[in-house]
């Protein structure tokens, strides 16, 4: 394990002052980009209580049209320290043959300024990737029992790779599982996103129920390579993948 963990992949115990800063920050957000903003969510590891996390609030901006989003985002968002990241693609979940154009996104990050880091993600209202980050969340919160374990993988991961590309590389599968665990939950309690968005309506149009992500396994499929790792998993990846497994136990 490295010594020096890059800043970029820091995973921090939990802090319970997430949860008010994260309201505050969408609050904040949604008032700056209405009404475009259809709705604005804390999403990733700072919204779920006891979950480790880099200290960097995920939020998620819900838009009817990206390109339109985009144009008039851009300043407000600038003139509040963010820039426009040229990341226009979400992962797709592995064995899911569904279109990449449905997983596109917008992505504005701020670092370094006097108000929180932020990743803000902009997708599409009704799209598949809406719905996972806001499943994802929202199945943590409710399975407090897998916090522990989804949180130690990221410390473990977060020692045992060279940089954030590839800390993402190897996360992405490990979310597909939990998502692959959600499903059936979401299924079994009704569980649809325009149930847990808290700011806004559900536009006039779209889908905030979209089916379920249907992914089956394939063990057919090749492992996907790692950015920028070559050569057998090191002994703390391996440990990860041990910390991944206790979360679908």
């Amino acid at each position: 394990m490295p010594k020096d963990i890059s800043p970029d992949l820091l995973v921090a115990d939990s802090d319970p002052a997430w949860a008010t800063r994260g309201k505050a920050l969408t609050d904040r957000l949604h008032e700056l980009l209405a009404p475009l903003a259809l709705h604005v969510e804390h999403i990733g590891s700072t919204s779920v209580p006891g979950m480790a996390a880099k200290p960097v609030f995920d939020v998620q901006v819900s838009v009817r049209d990206l390109q339109e989003a985009q144009g008039a985002f851009d300043g407000p968002l600038a003139g509040q320290g963010f820039e426009l990241a040229p990341y226009r693609q979400d992962h797709v979940p592995a064995g899911s043959d569904d279109d990449p154009a449905r997983w596109t996104k917008r992505l504005w990050v701020r670092r370094g300024h006097q108000e929180p880091d932020v990743n803000l993600h902009v997708r599409v209202a009704g799209s598949p990737n809406e719905r996972l980050a806001l499943l994802f969340r929202d199945w943590l919160r409710a399975h407090p029992e897998a916090v522990p374990a989804y949180a130690r993988f990221k410390q473990v991961l977060a020692g045992a790779v060279p940089d954030l590309a590839t800390y993402a590389d190897v996360k992405d599968p490990v979310v597909d599982l939990v998502v692959a665990v959600a499903e059936p939950w979401a299924r079994e309690t009704g569980w649809r996103p325009s149930t847990t968005m808290a700011a806004g309506r559900a536009p006039a149009g779209s889908d905030l129920g979209a089916p379920a992500l249907g992914v089956p396994v394939d063990p057919r499929r090749p492992a996907v390579p790692l950015h920028g790792w070559s050569g057998p998993p090191p002994y703390e990846a391996v440990q990860a993948t041990h910390c991944a497994t206790a979360l679908v136990a």
